[in-house]
């Protein structure tokens, strides 16, 4: 069965991927907050931005509700100086032409730069841009300062433009626009640093590990809210208290513009830090030394059934593991063993573990290791390890095994990979919860579902695999549909599929992977591709095993499904996809390019930039630009959206290769959209290569 379940805000998401956030959520693993969350979900006081940053990666998720304006927003620390928010805000009592029933609605991204962190005397020094992507009612920049005086003293001043300039201006350079953009989702570039300029600032003071004081003089006016909804500004003060609850939760009460209350939640999680860092698995087994001599002996080599010995003996061993044995080959001093890794979420490790099952295993003689994990009946590559070097390094450095080993491509050492103990059919039947996001009628619709899973592996290389589910209660179906403009509706739609589709064929398909040659792999996937597009889908990958570079291509023919997601198709199909190409950057950076048509026959690219820990979590943005215009595509201008991968074994310390994929858009629209065939190529390759085994050789002992 599939390692992932998908959490989609667009489409769904499982119940067991909502397990694995809630293990992973900060409660069970955040580190103790170091920097305060104001109420826009950003380093600040309380509507103020602060210069300070938090420790790379933190991820910082906070809900606000402030009068009649509720907050949600999730903060990424990209980097040590980089840092991006989404913000998604409702404001009651809101008299706008976009308004629902009295609430409008409005979703924004920020990016902050600390220019300069804090030195003895240096303070720290930062520079934002706030809503930068969004319609601009929160529209601002900010250079910004903060010092801290003594420990649980810090004191911070800056100059705002947009809506930091809103009262108290002292100076104004060019001008600058204040109209709510309609559609947003693009940079207002003429609106930056332009405008009037105001001065705002704060004190900190932090008696305890867990209570701050706050105090700030705001020079946001709330110009739309008192003109819209009534807001009343009578004080630049505002005031708030946090209390730091256990494991990276804060709670913060607020007393703003002399007229408003206020409460905050925030919680902080960290992909760099789990709850037992080092992992809660078995013990590995230990390196058996041979005994001097035995290298020498080759007494086993005359004796016609010591191979098969020796291979059921090993097949034993890794499946203590959780390591499957797919073949042996071999020699008087060589043995190469194929594997299928159905335990460990991080390469290296399954390598150390068959390395030391390997030394248990063999006879004395055979010196050198070849071990070729298969993922799909594919060889992804060949590491060579030198016994007596597994040996002698035991208990040193895993760095020193790395730079003893080589990894090449495997192509041609597929050969006998299936294991007569695995099983050729697994089939799961659980609850999902699927969710959509950002619909103004009811910004969070669910569906509680009953879903039913199974596989058959024909052949290492061929899987016939399929879904069917059963809505149990939910509204996901009650959701408006609000196609682009000029555009087929290929994704607006998705609420009558969710409406009409119960139950609903998830997915059948049926796959081929192959090697065609050195470097190159393959994939052939035809049937039911997805809840709502059948056809067929093919897909060419260059990647040498040694290099950060990898190309692809992928051509679809697809057709449109019935809302009922049965059988039966629809008028609509496209000849579409995409030649791509993948670099790993280095330091966990990866980045994407993915250039061709899309499913309503815009024809663009997609930019993704990810960054990836050696536990397995993954966190990235992307943004896909096409020839459809922003008043074609909607809402929004262009497709653009963040995603994460979260895995399981982070939140639970034991090995597991199962993670959850969390796709958050603010908007479904039809341009840019993409299919989403199950199993492409680049991730399931990568992982045994070389620059990403290099990243988590580290577990190679473990």
């Amino acid at each position: 069965m599939p390692r992932n379940a998908y959490v989609n805000l667009r489409y769904g998401f499982s119940a067991t991927a909502l397990g694995t956030l809630l293990l992973a959520s900060p409660l069970a693993n955040a580190q103790d907050a170091g920097v305060s969350y104001g109420t826009y979900g950003t380093p600040s006081l309380i509507d103020m931005p602060t210069a300070f940053a938090d420790e790379d990666a933190t991820i910082a998720t906070t809900f606000s509700k402030v009068g009649d304006t509720t907050r949600t927003t999730l903060t990424f620390q990209i980097a040590p100086r980089l840092s991006g928010s989404f913000r998604y805000t409702a404001l009651g009592n809101f008299n706008h032409p976009h308004s629902v029933d009295g609430t409008y609605y409005d979703r924004s991204f920020d990016l902050r730069y600390q220019l300069l962190d804090e030195g003895d005397i240096r303070p720290a020094v930062a520079i934002g841009f706030q809503d930068f992507i969004g319609t601009g009612l929160y529209g601002g920049e900010y250079i910004v300062a903060s010092k801290t005086l003594k420990p649980g003293l810090q004191v911070t001043g800056g100059l705002g433009w947009g809506r930091l300039a809103g009262h108290g201006s002292f100076a104004s350079f060019g001008n600058r626009s204040t109209t709510i953009l309609a559609t947003g989702g693009i940079p207002a570039y003429d609106r930056w640093f332009r405008g009037d300029i105001s001065a705002f600032g704060g004190i900190a003071f932090q008696p305890s590990d867990k209570l701050t004081f706050k105090i700030e003089y705001s020079s946001d006016a709330y110009s739309e809210e008192t003109a819209n909804g009534g807001f009343d500004r009578s004080s630049s003060l505002n005031y708030g208290i946090d209390y730091r609850l256990n494991r990276g939760t804060q709670l913060s009460l607020y007393h703003t513009y002399g007229s408003t209350f206020g409460a905050q939640l925030t919680f902080l999680a960290n992909p760099r830090h789990s709850a037992a860092p080092g992992g809660s698995e078995g013990a590995p087994l230990p390196v058996a030394v041979r005994a001097p001599g035995q290298a020498s002996d080759l007494g086993w080599a005359v004796d016609p059934s010591a191979k098969a010995k020796t291979e059921k003996r090993l097949r034993s061993t890794l499946k203590l593991e959780g390591i499957s044995l797919g073949a042996l080959d071999l020699t008087e001093d060589s043995a190469i063993v194929r594997i299928h890794n159905s335990r460990y979420g991080v390469g290296a490790q399954a390598i150390g573990r068959t390395a030391r099952a390997m030394t248990r295993s063999l006879p004395g003689s055979v010196e050198n290791f070849i071990i070729v994990p298969i993922v799909d009946g594919i060889p992804m590559s060949a590491v060579e390890l030198k016994r007596s070097d597994i040996e002698r390094f035991e208990h040193s450095d895993s760095a020193l095994m790395l730079e003893r080993a080589v990894v090449s491509d495997a192509f041609g050492l597929a050969k006998g990979t299936m294991d007569p103990t695995r099983k050729r059919f697994e089939w799961s039947f659980r609850p999902i919860l699927n969710f959509s996001m950002f619909d103004p009628q009811n910004p969070v619709r669910a569906d509680l579902r009953a879903r039913a899973e199974a596989s058959y592996t024909i052949a290492p290389n061929i899987v016939l695999a399929g879904s069917i589910s059963k809505t149990l209660v939910g509204s996901i179906g009650d959701g408006q549909i609000k196609n682009s403009t000029n555009l087929p509706p290929v994704r607006t739609n998705s609420a009558l599929y969710a409406k009409q589709g119960d139950p609903s064929l998830d997915y059948l398909t049926l796959s081929h992977y192959a090697r065609p040659a050195e470097n190159i792999y393959s994939r052939l996937t035809l049937g039911y591709l997805e809840s709502m597009y059948a056809g067929v889908s093919g897909e060419v990958l260059w990647k040498p095993v040694d290099s950060r570079l990898a190309l692809g291509a992928e051509l679809n023919y697809v057709q449109q499904r019935d809302f009922d997601q049965q059988l039966g198709l629809r008028d609509y199909d496209i000849l579409m996809g995409h030649a791509s190409a993948y670099y790993d950057i280095g330091k966990g950076y990866h980045g994407q390019l993915d250039v061709g048509r899309y499913l309503a026959g815009d024809i663009g690219a997609t930019i993704s930039v990810d960054r990836e820990f050696a536990n397995g979590w993954r966190l990235g943005a992307y943004a896909t630009f096409t020839d459809a215009s922003a008043d074609d595509f909607g809402e929004g201008s262009f497709d653009k959206g963040l995603r994460f991968t979260i895995p399981l074994s982070w939140a639970t310390s034991k090995p597991s290769r199962f993670d959850a994929k969390v796709n958050l858009q603010s908007l479904t629209r039809d341009g840019g959209a993409r299919l989403n065939v199950r199993g492409r190529l680049y991730e399931k390759t990568r992982e045994y290569h070389k620059p990403e085994l290099a990243e988590s050789w580290g577990k190679f002992w473990r």
